[in-house]
């Protein structure tokens, strides 16, 4: 398969800059996959597309403060006399930290993406503050490094007070004080994610409750979103792509309910990957690349945000429900003036 055979045109003004002021208030795209037809609804009628039976599964993790600007520090050598040389600290140039996942076990060294990238080295102390700093420990290709932190106290504190939210690049705007709430599921509670789940950023307490009324199972997941989700594919041929991995787990009696149902309805691509993979008998990491001809084992309906073109997002999309058809919707919701990616409306595939 070529990459190219899922690209689509979208209008720059499509992409949603801003979230609702009603999470709830989304369009739904409900695609009907046997009868090869779509209907637009609101995200408040998704109650009425579930029944008893059915398990609505969401993805828990917790968008961290992920994205840090600091600068590249270094040393001048100042001779003073013939053996006195001293030593100072300057910065030179803004350094953007994407922190991915930590890979330590004191949580003090992570996976992270460095912009610029190719300036960044092995060896070299970025400084955030006068309590934080990180050193390059790992070069990798496209910007990716390891950084080990250099720090007091709890890092995770000192993210909630240094560290941005991390909206992806087509939002183009800075993050402000109120995308920390919005850019996060109101079920989020396992920190670990570099970007938000964004199906489920469209529920309230409400909407659950009336989930759970019509008679629908809730389960939760726990997938921390990272470059397996959101990295670009960089090769034209579909199967000769990998993705990274990322880090999952299902408790057991999450697992349970799951296991009971009789249709499986995943809130996302990140739950649709953490349930097949486990499926597969995967455990802690996945790196599992669903593209057509896939064998979905577990999810039977999947509610999901509208994706880049060419991205593997889109293409388990159209594992699901069919290259044409969800081309042809897409097309339909570019038409309608739907709103795209993130901050946008949704999808109901069923």
């Amino acid at each position: 398969m070529k990459l190219s055979d899922f690209d689509y045109h979208l209008p720059e003004d499509r992409i949603a800059q801003e979230p609702l002021e009603d999470r709830a208030g989304s369009r739904m795209l409900v695609l009907h996959r046997r009868e090869r037809r779509w209907e637009d609804r609101m995200f408040r009628d998704l109650p009425r597309y579930l029944r008893p039976g059915d398990c609505l599964v969401l993805n828990d993790s917790k968008v961290i403060p992920s994205r840090l600007y600091g600068r590249r520090k270094g040393v001048h050598a100042l001779p003073i006399g013939k053996h006195n040389p001293k030593r100072r600290e300057y910065l030179s140039g803004r350094v953007e930290v994407l922190l991915l996942r930590p890979v330590s076990e004191d949580g003090l060294t992570w996976e992270a993406l460095v912009h610029p990238g190719r300036k960044v080295r092995v060896g070299e102390i970025v400084y955030f503050n006068h309590e934080l700093e990180a050193e390059v420990v790992w070069r990798g290709e496209y910007g990716l490094r390891k950084v080990r932190f250099h720090c007091e106290g709890d890092l995770y504190e000192k993210l909630e007070r240094l560290g941005h939210v991390p909206l992806p690049p087509y939002i183009h705007r800075p993050d402000r004080p109120e995308d920390r709430e919005r850019y996060q599921t109101v079920f989020a509670r396992e920190r670990g994610s570099a970007a938000a789940p964004t199906a489920g950023l469209h529920f309230t307490p409400e909407v659950l409750e009336a989930c759970r009324r019509a008679g629908a199972e809730i389960a939760y997941v726990t997938l921390h979103v990272g470059l397996g989700t959101f990295q670009p594919l960089r090769t034209e041929v579909v199967e000769e792509a990998k993705l990274h991995s990322e880090v999952f787990h299902i408790a057991t009696e999450e697992e349970a309910k799951i296991r009971a149902a009789e249709r499986v309805v995943a809130v996302g691509t990140t739950v649709v990957r953490t349930l097949e993979a486990a499926a597969r008998g995967e455990r802690g990491e996945t790196d599992i690349f669903i593209y057509p001809g896939f064998d979905f084992r577990v999810v039977g309906a999947m509610l999901t945000n509208f994706h880049l073109p060419r991205s593997s997002l889109l293409l388990l999309v159209c594992a699901f429900a069919g290259r044409e058809l969800v081309l042809e919707a897409y097309r339909h919701a570019v038409e309608a003036g739907y709103r795209f990616y993130s901050y946008g409306d949704c999808m109901l595939i069923v």
